[in-house]
């Protein structure tokens, strides 16, 4: 059985030979042409350009050996850009030696949340330092996204012979914003967790008047209810005595908060290009909730990876903040077979929801810290996702209506 090395240098040996099979005829139709005009047209500046021929490819050959480490790739380009647009990226070649870099061929890639791009792009670099150019490429979905570059080649003697470039060549991560959906409030999903919140209130109000005398509220400054105020904020009790709907004022930070665990789990062996759409919808279907649940003035906590590596948990209860922690999660590179770590998580929620595109075989690293299984529930991509767990799994339809399945 033939071990990796042998495999390695047989594939580099096919590759010598396929690129050596058409340099020999590039040189034979080359030598072919010199015979011709030395021997038939002029003999004296035939001689010459043998001359030349036979020194040209030596020095080319040691100029393209030595600009091969000393080629530079950057890119410039925004951070984010919206599905559907173009992004607009600016690409800086520059060489670093004195010497001249002749042909310059450059292979660039770019995630699949982007438009495939197979071009290759040839350009010269004798008179200058650096050489700058504009590419466009189209987000088709919302994501993490990446340009980097895949080949680098210092070409000389007329693309006769070609060397990579070794440098190490950073990549550029950019994130594809979808557009959020805007959830009705009126799906059963939405009001499971309103309610949920509203009870876990009530008996925490319960508990704190028990701290005060009969003669005094919880604690709260209150006004009459304005249409639009969020229905978290109204003081069920005291609304039934004075006979009109009372909100608080400056609410306290509540410990009943819904948790969101973003799980954006991808199988090692899945192919990117399957599975984007599938992580697009979950991020679609996270924001869409979450963003309406704050815009009731039901504040949650959402856990998810950031871009280091470290799990966080942020509290939102601005409705301006999830547009932000959106773009915080679309600069995250989705690591294969990484599931988030709970083990750390408090138990005193009132709610959980767990959204991942996966809840097959590996869930259990995220349900089985979860002591109390009550007012769990999973948020999936689709009625066929599979379930292994006993927790209901709702998905958002077309319509942006939460359905279970």
């Amino acid at each position: 059985m033939k071990n990796k090395k042998t495999k390695k240098s047989e594939k580099l040996i096919g590759n010598v030979f396929s690129g050596g099979i058409k340099s020999i005829f590039a040189i034979a139709a080359v030598a072919f042409l010199l015979y011709i005009f030395t021997f038939y047209i002029d003999g004296e500046m035939g001689m010459i350009l043998v001359a030349f021929m036979a020194f040209a490819p030596i020095v080319s050959l040691a100029v393209s050996l030595y600009a091969r480490n000393r080629i530079k790739i950057s890119f410039n380009c925004d951070a984010y850009v919206k599905k559907g647009s173009n992004l607009k990226v600016t690409v800086k070649a520059e060489k670093t030696g004195f010497f001249p870099l002749a042909i310059v061929e450059l292979k660039l890639k770019v995630s699949e949340v982007f438009q495939e791009d197979s071009k290759i792009y040839r350009f010269s670099m004798i008179g200058e330092d650096k050489k700058t150019f504009e590419l466009e490429y189209k987000a088709e979905t919302g994501g993490n996204g990446e340009i980097s570059v895949e080949k680098v080649y210092s070409c000389g003697f007329l693309g006769f012979f070609k060397f990579e470039a070794k440098n190490n060549f950073q990549p550029v991560s950019i994130g594809v914003i979808p557009e959020i959906p805007e959830i009705k409030t009126s799906s059963q999903f939405f009001r499971n967790i309103a309610d949920v919140v509203l009870t876990s209130d009530e008996e925490e109000d319960n508990d704190t008047m028990m701290l005060f005398s009969s003669n005094t509220t919880a604690g709260y400054e209150h006004r009459e209810y304005v249409e639009g105020d969020p229905l978290k904020r109204i003081n069920w009790k005291l609304s039934t005595k004075k006979d009109k709907l009372m909100v608080r004022l400056d609410e306290a930070a509540a410990s009943a908060q819904p948790l969101i665990i973003f799980d954006l789990f991808r199988k090692g062996d899945s192919d990117p290009k399957d599975v984007i759409s599938d992580e697009e919808k979950l991020i679609q279907s996270v924001f869409g909730l979450l963003s309406a649940l704050v815009r009731q003035g039901i504040a949650c906590t959402f856990i998810y990876y950031g871009a280091d590596g470290e799990i966080f948990s942020e509290n939102i209860d601005n409705p301006d903040y999830p547009a932000q922690l959106l773009l915080k999660v679309l600069a995250v590179k989705v690591k294969p077979d990484r599931r988030i770590d709970t083990d750390k998580l408090d138990d005193s929620i009132c709610a959980c929801i767990i959204a991942s595109t996966d809840f097959g075989e590996g869930i259990s690293a995220i349900t089985k810290n979860i002591e109390s299984p009550d007012n769990v529930s999973l948020m999936g991509i689709s009625a066929e996702q599979e379930n292994l767990t006993n927790f209901p799994m709702w998905y958002l339809d077309g319509d942006n209506n939460f359905k279970m399945v």
